[in-house]
C-alpha cells in the first residue's frame, strides 16, 4: 500500500505541474494571438488611411476606424494592467474587443500583471509603448482628411503632404512592430523551455523518491512462503490442493484460475469434483486419467489428471496436477484425418523411408498398380518404375530431392500383371530436425488417357480433319526437313500441287456432304499411289499437295504424277452417284525451282494453274515464265476493274444465216475489250478473270443495255428487224434481279421480246440447280426465248431441253470441226439434230468454215449456221450495210461470202 500511495502522489504532482504548464502555454498563445492581431490592425490602419487619402472613399475611412479601435483597445488593456490597479471585467472587455482568444484572456492578464519585467517581455512592451504617439498621429491625420473631404475635395498638394506623413509614421512603427513580434515569440520559446524543465525535474525527483521507497519495501519480503508461491503459480499445469477428508479445495495456482475462469477465492472451499464434467469414480492415485475441465460460460477443456497424497504439517492433502491435452488430441485428430484423406485420395501415394523402402501405400495405388500395400513393403520405391526410354531412375533425381527440391516427371510404371502404363510421378521429402530426408512421399497419376488426348490434339493440329492428310503447316515442316536432307546428300525434293477439275460443279450439283466424301476418296487414292517416305497433304478446298523426297532428278517424279492422273480420272462411286473427275498437277523441285518449302509450294501452284489453263487432266513442270503469266493475270484483274469506267468495252456482231437460203436471220453480240496499250483482248482471256472478281454481272448488264441500244439504232436506221443473241453468264442468269433487268432493258428501248435471244451454256444451267426452271418459266411468260450454247460439252441432263423458254440448240464447234470426215462427230451431230427436231427446237451450228461442213449440216436438217465461211464478227455499221445494201456503204474490212448452192 505505501507503494500505491507514493505512486498516486507522484502522478498527482506531475498532473498538477502539467496543468500549470498548459495554462501558461495558453497565456503565451493568447499573447501570440494578440500580437498577431495588433500587428495586422496596425498595418491595415496604415493601408486603409492611405487609400482614404487617395480616394476619399468613406469605406476606407470606416476600415481605418475599425482597425484603430482594435489598437486602442489593446493599448487601454495594457495600460490598465501595467498600472497595477484595474477592473478585471473592463480589461477583459477591452481584450475581447481586440479579438483576443477568450480562453486566453485570464492568462494574458496574469502575464502582464506578474511577468511584465520578465526576459523578452520587458523589451516587447517597450517597443509597443514607443508606437503610441505615432498611432495617435495617424488618427490626427485621419481627422484632418475627414474634415477636408467633408468640405469638398482637398487639394492635390494636401493629399500628397498627408500621404508623406503617413509613410513616415509607418516607417517608424514598422520596425518597432517587428521587434515587438520577435520579442513575444522569443519570450514564448523561453517560457516553454522553463516549463518543460520544471515539469521534467519535478517528475524526476518524484520518481526517484518512489523508487527508493519501493526498493526498501521489497527488500523486506522474505521467507519460504514467497518462494513456494512463486514456484506454485509459475507452473504450466494447473495444480490443486484438496483436503483428503472432505474433498474440498484448499489452494490453487494461477493456471487453475485461468483455465476455470474463477478466482482463487472462488475456488477455495469448493468441491474438487465440481471442476470436471465426467465422474471421478474409479480413478486411482498415481495413474493418469482423462476428463473435461469446466471453464467460463460452460466451455470445456480436455485434460489429463494425475493425483498424489502429501502432508501439510499434520493435515493429509491430495495434490492434483491437471495437464491440458488439447494440442495432443488435435494432433491425433489431424493424423487420423490425414490418414483417411490419404486413403481416399484419387492419386496413388507411396510413403518410403530414408532408404527409399516402401512403408505404406493408399488404396488408389493398389487399384492403379494391382500391388497390395503388404506386397510392396520393404521393396524400393523405384523398383517397378523406369524412365520412358526404359532406363532406371537416375541418382540425380534423389540427389535433387535430398537437396530440398521436389521432382516430378513422366515414368513408365509396371503393374502386378506385368503390363505397363505411363505415369506422372512426383517425389518430395519429409525432413528431420537436421534437414536430412526422413521419409519420401511419391504421388502417382495414370496419364494414359491424358497422353492419348494430347496425341489426338497434336494429330488434329497437324492434320486435315476431313481427309486425315497433313495440313499446310505440317506439310511445310516435312518439306523443310526433306530439303535439309537433300542439301546434305545432294538429292532432289519434289512437291506436287494437285487441284481437282470442276469440283465446284460437283459441290453445287449434289451437296457439300457428297463433296466432302468425294474429297475423302480422292485422298485415299492419292495415298495409295505414294511410297514410304512420301507425304500427302490437303491445304484447302480441293487442293492437295504431295512431297516426294530423296529423288535424283526432278523429272523422276513423272512416273508417280502419271499414276496419279490415271487414278484420279477413274469414276468414283458415292452413294448412287457415279462421278467422273480429273485433276491438274503442278510440279516444282528442289533445288531447281526453290530453296525452301514456301517457294516450292508456290511454284508448284503456279505450274498447276498453267496445267489447268492450258489442258486439264494434265501436269506441268514449273518454269519461271509461269510466274510471269500469273503476274499478267493480276495486272489484267486490276485493269479490268477500270475498263467499265473508262468505256473500253465494245460489241461486234457475227451473223447467223439460214443454211437453206443463205439469208441473214440473226446476229450474235460478242464482247471485245479494246485495251489502250495492249490492243484488243478476246473474251477467253478476261471473262474468267471477271468471273473470279465478281465483275461478270456488271459486264453482262452492260452488254444487255448496249445490245438493246444497238437494236434500237438499227431500227431507226431502217435496218430490217433481225434476232440478236446475247451470251449470259450463270452468275447473272441466277440472280433474283435478272429477269427484271432484261425486261427493263427491252422496255427502255421499246423493243419486242422476240428481238432478243439469250444464250446460256450447259455448265451454267447445271450450276443454277432448281432455280433454272422458275427462271425459264418467267422468261417464257415474257416471250423471251433461250438458246442452249455449247450443247454436248457439259454435264447437264437432257431434261433441260424441255424447259419452257428453250427454243434453240447450238451445236458446239468441237463437233462441227470434224465434219464430215470424222464418223464419231458425224454420228453425234446427226443424233443431236434428230433429237432437236423431235423436240421442236431450232438448231444452230457454230464454227462452219468449209463448204463440206455446210452441205453436211444442210442435208442433216440443221436450220442455221455461224462461222467464218459466212462472215467474221462485224462492226455495227458493217452489219447495217449487209442488211441494207442500198444505203451508202461503209469502209469494210470483211466481205460476206455466201455459200455455194447446189
Amino acid at each position: 500500500m505505501p507503494l500505491v500511495y507514493g505512486l498516486v502522489g507522484m502522478l498527482v504532482l506531475i498532473l498538477a505541474l502539467t496543468w500549470g504548464a498548459l495554462q501558461l502555454q495558453v497565456a503565451l498563445a493568447g499573447f501570440l494571438n494578440g500580437e498577431s492581431i495588433w500587428s495586422k490592425a496596425q498595418k491595415q490602419s496604415v493601408i486603409a488611411l492611405e487609400s482614404y487619402a487617395i480616394s476619399g472613399d468613406p469605406a476606407d475611412l470606416a476600415n481605418y476606424r475599425e482597425n484603430y479601435a482594435v489598437l486602442m483597445a489593446d493599448r487601454s488593456a495594457r495600460d490598465q494592467i501595467l498600472s497595477g490597479s484595474y477592473d478585471y471585467e473592463e480589461v477583459a472587455g477591452a481584450l475581447r474587443r481586440s479579438n483576443t482568444v477568450t480562453i486566453a484572456i485570464p492568462g494574458v492578464v496574469f502575464m502582464l500583471h506578474h511577468f511584465s519585467g520578465a526576459p523578452y517581455m520587458r523589451d516587447a512592451l517597450d517597443a509597443w509603448r514607443s508606437t503610441d504617439t505615432s498611432i495617435q498621429d495617424l488618427n490626427t491625420i485621419a481627422d484632418a482628411l475627414a474634415a477636408g473631404y467633408a468640405n469638398g475635395v482637398p487639394g492635390q498638394a494636401e493629399i500628397t503632404r498627408q500621404r508623406a506623413r503617413i509613410h513616415a509614421i509607418n516607417s517608424y512603427i514598422e520596425p518597432r512592430s517587428t521587434l515587438f513580434s520577435r520579442k513575444i515569440a522569443d519570450g514564448a520559446v523561453w517560457m516553454g523551455q522553463v516549463l518543460f524543465w520544471g515539469v521534467f525535474g519535478a517528475g524526476l525527483i518524484a520518481a526517484l523518491l518512489w523508487l527508493d521507497m519501493a526498493r526498501r519495501i521489497l527488500a523486506s519480503v522474505r521467507g519460504s512462503e514467497e518462494r513456494y508461491r512463486l514456484l506454485f503459480d509459475s507452473a504450466a499445469d494447473a495444480i490443486v490442493m484438496i483436503d483428503e477428508s472432505s474433498g474440498r479445495i484448499l489452494d490453487v495456482n494461477r493456471t487453475t484460475s485461468s483455465w476455470t475462469g474463477r478466482s482463487a477465492g472462488e475456488l477455495v472451499g469448493d468441491r474438487f469434483v465440481h471442476l470436471f464434467v465426467q465422474s471421478m469414480a474409479g480413478q486411482q492415485a498415481g495413474r493418469a486419467a482423462s476428463n473435461l475441465l469446466l471453464g467460463e460460460q460452460g466451455s470445456t477443456r480436455p485434460v489429463e489428471l494425475q493425483t498424489s497424497l502429501a502432508n501439510w504439517g499434520s493435515q493429509p492433502v491430495r495434490q492434483a496436477i491437471i495437464r491440458d491435452i488439447s494440442e495432443r488430441l488435435k494432433m491425433e485428430q489431424e493424423r487420423r484425418i490425414a490418414a483417411e484423406a490419404l486413403a481416399g485420395i484419387a492419386e496413388g501415394v507411396i510413403i518410403a523411408d530414408a532408404e527409399r523402402r516402401v512403408l505404406s501405400t493408399n488404396e488408389a495405388h493398389v487399384g492403379l498398380t494391382g500391388f497390395s500395400s503388404q506386397a510392396l513393403i520393404s521393396h524400393h520405391l523405384d523398383e517397378h518404375r523406369r524412365l520412358p526410354d526404359g532406363k532406371p531412375l537416375p541418382q540425380s533425381i534423389w540427389d535433387s530431392v535430398a537437396a530440398g527440391r521436389n521432382w516430378s516427371g513422366e515414368v513408365l510404371s509396371t503393374r502386378n500383371d506385368g503390363s505397363s502404363y505411363p505415369e506422372h510421378l512426383s517425389i518430395s521429402a519429409i525432413r528431420d530436425g537436421e534437414g536430412q530426408p526422413q521419409y519420401y512421399v511419391a504421388v502417382c497419376t495414370d496419364i494414359h488417357e491424358a497422353k492419348a488426348s494430347q496425341q489426338r490434339l497434336e494429330h488434329m493440329a497437324r492434320h486435315d480433319p476431313l481427309t486425315g492428310l497433313v495440313n499446310r503447316a505440317e506439310f511445310e515442316r516435312h518439306c523443310s526437313e526433306a530439303i535439309a536432307v537433300a542439301e546434305r546428300e545432294r538429292l532432289a525434293v519434289v512437291v506436287l500441287f494437285i487441284d481437282l477439275d470442276a469440283f465446284k460443279i460437283v459441290n453445287d450439283s449434289y451437296s457439300h456432304a457428297i463433296g466432302d466424301r468425294l474429297l475423302v476418296k480422292v485422298a485415299e487414292r492419292i495415298r495409295r499411289q505414294l511410297s514410304d517416305g512420301d507425304v500427302a497433304g490437303r491445304i484447302g478446298g480441293d487442293e492437295f499437295t504431295v512431297l516426294i523426297p530423296r529423288l535424283i532428278l526432278r523429272e523422276d517424279a513423272r512416273a508417280i504424277v502419271n499414276r496419279l492422273l490415271v487414278s484420279l480420272s477413274e469414276p468414283l462411286l458415292i452413294d448412287d452417284y457415279e462421278i467422273v473427275l480429273s485433276a491438274s498437277i503442278g510440279v516444282a523441285g528442289y533445288p531447281l525451282d526453290g530453296a525452301n518449302a514456301a517457294a516450292l509450294i508456290t511454284n508448284a501452284d503456279a505450274a498447276m494453274y498453267a496445267a489447268k489453263a492450258e489442258e486439264r487432266n494434265a501436269c506441268r513442270f514449273y518454269t519461271p515464265m509461269m510466274h510471269a503469266d500469273t503476274r499478267r493475270r493480276l495486272q489484267l484483274a486490276t485493269e479490268l476493274r477500270q475498263a467499265l469506267a473508262r468505256n473500253e468495252f465494245h460489241l461486234v456482231f457475227q451473223p447467223s444465216v439460214e443454211l437453206r437460203s443463205g439469208r441473214i436471220v440473226a446476229v450474235e453480240a460478242l464482247l471485245r475489250w479494246q485495251h489502250p496499250e495492249r490492243g484488243e483482248i478476246l473474251p477467253g482471256e478476261f471473262i474468267p478473270v471477271a468471273e473470279g472478281l465478281g465483275l461478270i454481272r456488271r459486264i453482262d448488264e452492260w452488254v444487255m443495255q448496249t445490245t438493246c441500244a444497238q437494236i434500237q439504232a438499227w431500227d431507226l436506221a431502217g435496218v430490217p428487224p433481225i434476232r440478236v443473241a446475247v451470251n449470259i453468264s450463270a452468275r447473272w442468269f441466277g440472280h433474283p434481279a435478272f429477269v427484271d433487268g432484261v425486261s427493263r432493258a427491252l422496255q427502255s428501248r421499246q423493243l419486242s421480246a422476240s428481238r432478243l435471244l439469250l444464250e446460256i451454256t450447259e455448265s451454267a444451267m447445271l450450276r443454277l440447280g432448281d432455280d433454272i426452271e422458275r427462271t425459264m418459266q418467267t422468261l417464257h411468260a415474257l416471250g423471251i426465248e433461250v438458246a442452249i450454247d455449247d450443247f454436248g460439252t457439259g454435264y447437264s441432263s437432257m431434261a433441260y431441253l424441255k424447259l419452257p423458254a428453250v427454243a434453240y440448240l447450238k451445236i458446239d464447234r468441237s463437233f462441227v470441226t470434224g465434219l464430215p470426215g470424222d464418223a464419231n462427230d458425224a454420228a453425234i451431230t446427226e443424233a443431236m439434230l434428230v433429237m432437236s427436231k423431235s423436240l421442236g427446237l431450232v438448231t444452230i451450228a457454230e464454227g462452219i468454215e468449209t463448204e463440206a461442213q455446210h452441205d453436211f449440216l444442210l442435208r442433216s436438217g440443221c436450220v442455221e449456221g455461224q462461222g467464218y465461211l459466212y462472215s467474221r464478227p462485224l462492226q455495227p455499221d458493217e452489219v447495217r450495210y449487209l442488211l441494207c445494201p442500198n444505203q451508202p456503204p461503209v469502209p469494210a474490212r470483211l466481205k460476206l461470202v455466201p455459200p455455194k448452192r447446189s
